[in-house]
C-alpha cells in the first residue's frame, strides 16, 4: 500500500471517529480487520447474538438514527476485537417495512464494517421488515458473506459454516405470518403462530437428519417464546388474541438466537432473546442494552458472555411541580426526559420552558394531583347540566381552574350568541 493510500485510510478513519459522554470512544477498528475471511477456524465457532435495531426509528418524534449508528459501530468494533466467526441478527432490522434512504444507508454502513471485520452475517426479516424488500440481491450477497434470509419457503435451507470440529447449520426461519405460512404448507385455516413455527421447524429437523453426524445446529427465529416478557415497544403480533409460541418447539437445537422482544432474556440456556441495542421505550430505562457472545464448541458446548453496548443518551422520567423540576435534577440535564407536571394549575408554555433546561425532553404531560374537585369528576352526578355550566367544567378540567369573572363575560356572551348565529 502506498504511503499516499495509507494516509487517506489514516484520515477518513479519524473523521469517523465518536464521542460519547466528552470520551473517545473509538475509531471504528473494524474497518481494518487484521485477517481477511473467516477469523479463525478454531473450535469453538464464535457467534453475536443481536436482534431488533429498528433502524430509522423516531423516539417521540426524535430521530434517533444516529444514535443508533454510534451504537451499531460500537457493536461492530466487539465483532472485530473478538473476531466473531458470524453475527446473527435475529430479525427487524429496520423499524418500517419501506425504510427511509438514510436508514438504508446506515445500514449498509454497518453491515460493510460487520464484513470488514472477517465476520459473516446472517440477517432474518422480522415483524416490521418487508421480507422481499430486505431480502432483494440475496443470493448476489451470499456470495461476500451477507445472507439474508426472508422467505418463508427457505426456512430449512441453513447457511453452512465450519470449524475445527466440523460443520455448523445455521438455519434462519424469518418472521412467519400465519396468513402467508398456511397455504405454503397446508395448514388448518385458524393456524397460529404455534402451528407455522412448528412447521418451519419441522423443515429444519428434516434437513438436519441429512447432515454428517455430529452437525451443530444454530436457529434464528423472531417470536415471542412462553416465558418471555414484552418491555412495552414492541409491536404486537398477535393473531386470533393469541401471539406466543411454546419454548419446547426449539428443543434439540444447540442455540437457538431470538428476536422480537426489546429485553434480553434466557428462556433457558440454549434459548435466548438479546434484546434490542438501543431502549425504544420509557419502559426500558435502566435496561443495560448489549449482546450475547456465544461460542459453540464441540458437541454443542456453549460458553455464553454479556457484553454491553455504549448508552448514547440515558433516559429518565421525572415527576413534580415545574418549578421544582426547573431548579434541580442537573443528573437529567443530557437525558432524554418525559415529565409529569402535577401542578395544581396547567404551566404556560411547559414544553419551552423545560427545554430551555432540560434541551432533550420529549414527552410533557400534565397531571396535577388533585383531581376529586375538577369540574368532570365533581359535578358528573348532577345528570344534564346547563351550557354555562358545561362550558366553566370545561375550563376547569383543562386548566385546573374555574374561569376568571372576565372569562366568564365571554363564556356567556358566546353562548348568547351562538343561537342568533343558528337563526342566521
Amino acid at each position: 500500500m502506498g504511503v499516499r493510500h495509507k494516509n487517506r485510510c489514516r484520515r477518513a478513519c479519524e473523521q469517523l471517529s465518536f464521542v460519547i459522554g466528552g470520551q473517545m470512544m473509538g475509531r471504528f477498528r473494524a474497518l481494518f480487520p487484521e485477517t481477511v475471511g473467516p477469523p479463525s477456524y478454531r473450535d469453538p465457532m464464535r457467534m453475536i447474538h443481536t436482534s431488533d435495531w429498528h433502524l430509522g426509528r423516531t423516539f417521540h418524534g426524535h430521530s434517533l438514527l444516529a444514535d443508533q449508528e454510534v451504537v451499531l459501530c460500537a457493536l461492530a468494533d466487539i465483532a472485530a476485537d473478538h473476531r466473531a466467526d458470524v453475527v446473527l441478527i435475529s430479525g427487524d432490522l429496520y423499524d418500517r417495512a419501506v425504510p427511509s434512504p438514510e436508514a438504508v444507508q446506515c445500514a449498509t454502513r454497518i453491515l460493510a464494517w460487520i464484513r470488514a471485520a472477517g465476520s459473516a452475517i446472517v440477517v432474518i426479516s422480522g415483524n416490521h421488515d418487508s421480507g422481499p424488500r430486505l431480502g432483494a440481491f440475496a443470493d448476489f450477497l451470499a456470495v461476500g458473506g451477507l445472507h439474508l434470509r426472508t422467505a418463508i419457503a427457505s426456512a430449512g435451507q441453513p447457511v453452512m459454516l465450519a470449524d475445527a470440529a466440523g460443520p455448523v447449520a445455521v438455519y434462519p426461519v424469518p418472521y412467519l405470518e400465519p396468513d402467508l405460512a398456511r397455504g405454503l404448507w397446508d395448514l388448518p385455516p385458524r393456524a397460529g403462530h404455534q402451528h407455522v413455527v412448528q412447521a418451519a421447524l419441522e423443515q429444519v429437523r428434516a434437513d438436519l437428519e441429512c447432515r454428517p453426524p455430529g452437525t451443530r445446529s444454530v436457529v434464528l427465529a423472531h417470536a415471542f417464546v412462553v416465558g418471555a416478557a414484552a418491555s412495552g415497544s414492541e409491536r404486537s403480533i398477535a393473531v386470533g388474541g393469541v401471539e406466543s409460541v411454546t419454548a419446547d418447539l426449539f428443543d434439540g437445537f444447540d442455540y437457538v438466537a431470538l428476536g422480537h422482544l426489546h429485553r434480553a432474556q434466557v428462556i433457558n440456556h440454549r434459548i435466548r432473546y438479546s434484546g434490542s441495542p438501543l431502549p425504544y421505550a420509557f419502559s426500558e430505562a435502566g435496561q443495560q442494552k448489549g449482546l450475547w457472545l456465544v461460542d459453540l464448541g464441540a458437541g454443542g458446548a456453549l460458553d455464553i458472555q454479556r457484553l454491553d453496548l455504549p448508552v448514547v443518551r440515558r433516559l429518565g422520567t421525572v415527576r413534580g411541580l415545574i418549578d421544582d423540576i426547573l431548579s434541580g435534577h442537573a443528573d437529567l440535564v443530557d437525558a432524554y426526559l418525559s415529565v409529569e407536571l402535577t401542578d395544581p394549575v396547567r404551566p404556560v408554555e411547559p414544553m419551552r420552558r423545560l427545554r430551555e433546561r432540560f434541551p432533550h425532553v420529549l414527552v410533557a404531560q400534565w397531571s396535577p394531583d388533585e383531581v376529586t374537585g375538577r369540574g368532570m369528576t365533581r359535578r358528573s352526578v348532577t345528570g344534564l347540566r346547563a351550557d354555562g355550566v358545561l362550558l366553566t367544567d370545561f375550563v376547569l378540567d383543562v386548566r385546573g381552574s374555574e374561569p376568571t369573572a372576565p372569562e366568564r363575560v365571554l363564556l356567556e356572551q358566546s353562548l348568547i350568541a351562538e343561537p342568533a348565529e343558528r337563526v342566521r
